[in-house]
Order: C-alpha cells, then structure tokens, then sequence
C-alpha cells in the first residue's frame, strides 16, 4: 500500500477518526436534504425517488457520424446525450478555415452551420432529451442553432432542457479555448441568460467548471475555490448587466470531476454545495431556495486513465462514479476504458453507461440520502476542504475579482504547482499508478483504437461550399451586419446572432463578426 498520509488537497489524513474531528456545530452545518445549507443534497428525496441523469460525452467526426453514436447510446439506455465539439468549433472556426487543417472532427464533432446540427440530432425528439454541450467561447451560437434546428421539428425553446457550459473564465486559467478578451466575453455571458430567461427558461444557461482546471492539476481545494470565485464573477457581471439575481440563479449549474480518492472528494461535493448556499443567500441577498442550490454534473478523471493496461481504467471509473454518486450529483458522465489511448470504441463506451446502470441498480446506493453524513471522517474532510477552499478565495478576491487574478496569472500558477508536485510524486513512486510505476506489465496487449476518417476535413469543405453557394448572400451579410451593429453598442447580442444562423451564417462567420467589434485575447493583453 501507498505510504501516503495526505489528501490531494494536502492536508494530514488521519488513521482514525472519532466525535473530537467533527464540528460542535454539525447539526446546522448539515440541515436536511433539499434546505439549507443543501451539505446533504440539493432535493430532498435525492436517488430515493429516481436516479442521476446519466450523460456519455460523445462526439467525432461528422453529424452524421455522431448521430449514429447518440442514437446507440439512447438505445443503451442513457438518459442524456453529451455533445463534444471539435476544436475548430470551439474555437469559432469553419472547417474550411486555414486555422483548421488537421483539426476537424478530431476531438469531436464538426458543427460549422444549422446543416450541421440538423444532422446531429437527426430524429432524436429534442422535447424529451437532455442535451448538454460542452462549448464555451461560442456557446450562445451552438445553442441557438440548436432552438432553431428543434423549431424547425415543432418544438418550442420552452420545451428545450439541457445545459451549455458556457464557462469562458476557466478557459483563461485552464483550457485556452477562448476568442474574446474577458470584458465582451462576459457580457456575451450575460446576454445569454437574459435571453434564455425569456426564451428557453428550462436550459441551463452556464456550467461553471473545475473539471479542467482539476484535469490540470488544480487539488479539490483548489478546483472549489477558483470554480466557486468564478461563479461569483459571473453573478457579478449578471447583476452589472441589470438581472435580478433570482431570475438567473436559479439556472446556474456547475461542472467538477471525480477522482479514485473517493472519501476526499465525497467531501468536495458536500462542501461546495455548502460554500455556495451561504454565498448566495448571504452575500448576493438571493430570496429564492433555488438560487441557494449548488446543482452540478461530474464526469470521472480522465487525467487519471492511462495508456498502459487500459482496461484497469474500467476499475478507476468505477470507483469515480460511486464517489460522485456518493458526493449527490445530479448528472454523470463515466469516462470509457479506451480514452487514454483514443476516441472510445462503442463496445467502450457502453461499457461505461453499464458502469452507471450497475451503480444505479445493483447497489443500494439509491435507497437512502447521503449514506456518508454524520461520518467522522466525510464531515471533518468536508470542513476542512471548507475552510481551505473559503481562504483560497479570499486570496483571489485580494487580487479584486476573479478576472483580476486570471489577469495576474494567480490560478494559473497555483494549479500548475499542484500538477508539478503530482508528477514528481508518479515519478518517485510515491504515488502509485497501478500499472505504471508499479504492477506494470512488460508487454502490453494489441488495442485497435477508434480511428477518425481522415476525409473529413475535405467533405466538410465541400459542404460549406455547397452552403455558400445556396444561400442569400445579401441576406446572410444584411445579418451580419445588424450582429455587428448590436455588439457594438449595448443590446442583446443573441438575437442578431440567431437570425444570421437562421439565414444559415456559419459559426466561423458569426464568431468573425463578433471578433471584428470585440478583438480577440491574448495572454499577455491588458483590459
């Protein structure tokens, strides 16, 4: 057994724990499930009453493609569909875009017009399916070819449930998937939960993240802290825009990992939903219980898979998805065995829902709320990281706001700390990878990965000039322009946005408009 006596956050984990570990003040700490201080779920009856959604992120290649994967995934019995974009897509780009090359379809699918998302969800009844996309930077473009792809099959954006991320501060600490400097990235934001409000009052207007920055190295500490102070900035910048808090609260939904050390992060989840209740009531005056409740989706660690004997990843998922089970999320995507190596194989990537459905329905994991509360353990990690992760965000909020501290670099090099410590412990074997630096195999079985059709790039293409040469020109630019126009004084951008894509724009050339009046960001820009 590992020799290590620390949590991932660092602090000493003790071999016994007794009364003396946990806070006098326990009972108001917990509440019940479903009030205040939600520490023990965000609803009462929890699993007692139906089970966590259960999401597979998937995406590759073409729509086409990747709606042949949704449907087998619906067909396995998901309750939710998880769409991955590619990077192009991510980035606001067409796939005909030089930038492009060698990119598209690679990491997920390629989405450049409403063509494209028409096909996507080609026959999936959009009124009964939960569709979250991770999308950050152009989430408001993806989102709006989405309604408009579900009107053109009757349903309305009231009947539209599901979540974008959305989540464009992490991008700046974490991920780098971003297109506009933070100032008109955040108003983008805010424009967005005006307009859902109104619109698609059911979506989810935002999926605030600490799985990337745990992907990254960040601690559980650390992935509280700086995901909490980034949902700060944006009630900020929601508040600033002029929204009542308790008309958009109430849709904020946040997005963590779950790591194989299961009692530790048990306690993150149990923590955050703490740290945010008090927040929001507390400091942000919101009257609504809903705008108290930390709801949030988990996905297991794909930092923690590995290459080597992939098929013992399927153990490590496994015991991710009980500790976010555990910990009371509310959706769960399990990572498939194979994705340390490539995109999963779909005999992988059932694989992984049946990971869920075994959680689900094999164990008595549903039969009771929070089995872990009164722990002497769970409770006394669960102030711990408490405390830890409130004082990690004053060291933010010392900096003035979260942007200040991205612009400052301070999470940045706190989670890059973390990521060195972890690799020098792998390193010296005082961290045990099983498989890696110790009970490694000297020859590895032959793995056929899922390979992407290289022709990609060209269809796609060809696509797109199909599209061009369809379409109202003068119509698409008239467009445009009235985007270019609302950006550049002070209405909301989304509606601009979405008649440009109903004239079959392109996200590359919406996302150009935008960048035309807001510039694009740099690290080492100023604002």
């Amino acid at each position: 057994m590992s020799e290590r006596r620390l949590s991932e956050s660092g602090f000493p984990i003790k071999p016994v724990y007794d009364a003396a570990d946990v806070p006098d003040d326990l009972e108001s700490r917990l509440g019940a499930p479903g009030t205040y201080p939600y520490t023990r779920g965000v609803y009462p009856t929890m699993y007692t009453s139906r089970p966590w959604t259960m999401r597979q992120y998937a995406g590759f290649g073409t729509a086409a493609e990747s709606n042949a994967r949704y449907h087998q995934l619906l067909a396995a019995g998901t309750m939710g569909l998880s769409v991955a974009f590619d990077l192009p897509t991510q980035m606001g780009y067409d796939s005909d875009d030089p930038v492009a090359h060698g990119e598209v379809g690679k990491v997920g699918v390629a989405i450049d017009s409403v063509d494209d998302m028409r096909l996507l969800f080609d026959g999936i009844p959009l009124d009964r399916v939960s569709t979250s996309m991770t999308i950050n930077a152009p989430a408001s473009v993806l989102l709006l070819l989405y309604q408009l792809v579900a009107e053109e099959s009757g349903v309305p954006g009231s009947a539209l449930n599901g979540t974008i991320q959305n989540d464009i501060l992490k991008e700046y600490i974490a991920r780098g998937t971003y297109i506009y400097p933070p100032k008109p990235s955040l108003r983008l934001v805010a424009d967005t939960f005006a307009y859902c409000r109104k619109e698609t009052p059911k979506w989810n207007t935002i999926s605030i993240s600490g799985y990337h920055m745990a992907e990254a190295g960040a601690t559980p500490v650390q992935e509280v802290a700086f995901t909490l102070a980034n949902g700060v900035e944006y009630v900020r910048a929601a508040l600033a825009a002029g929204l009542a808090v308790d008309d958009f609260a109430p849709r904020l939904s946040f997005f963590f990992v779950a790591r194989t050390t299961l009692l530790e992060e048990v306690a993150k989840f149990r923590a955050a939903r703490r740290i945010w209740a008090r927040l929001m009531r507390d400091e942000f005056g919101a009257q609504d219980p809903k705008s108290w409740m930390l709801r949030f989706h988990t996905q297991t660690a794909g930092v923690q898979l590995t290459a080597q004997q992939p098929e013992v990843n399927l153990i490590r998922v496994a015991v991710q998805g009980l500790g976010a089970v555990l910990g009371g999320t509310q959706s769960l995507h399990t990572n498939s065995y194979d994705e340390a190596i490539a995109l999963p194989t779909e005999k992988a990537a059932r694989l992984a829902l049946r990971t869920q459905q075994v959680l689900a329905y094999e164990t008595d994991l549903t039969s009771t709320v929070d089995p872990f509360a009164g722990s002497y353990v769970v409770e006394a990690m669960t102030s711990e990281i408490e405390e830890g992760a409130v004082a990690l965000m004053e060291r933010v909020f010392g900096h003035g706001s979260s942007v200040d501290a991205i612009e400052a670099g301070f999470q940045k090099r706190e989670i890059e700390a973390s990521a060195y410590r972890v690799a020098q412990e792998i390193d010296s074997g005082e961290r045990v990878v099983v498989g890696v630096n110790r009970f490694a195999m000297s020859e590895e079985e032959p793995y056929e990965p899922l390979r992407v059709d290289p022709t990609i790039e060209k269809a796609q293409a060809a696509r797109l000039a199909e599209l061009r040469a369809a379409r109202d020109a003068g119509a698409v630019e008239r467009a445009l322009d009235d985007l270019r126009e609302t950006a550049s004084g002070t209405g909301n951008v989304l509606y601009p946005m979405k008649e440009a894509l109903r004239a079959r724009a392109t996200v590359g050339e919406v996302s150009g408009a935008l960048r035309e009046i807001w510039g694009v960001y740099r690290p080492t820009d100023r604002f």
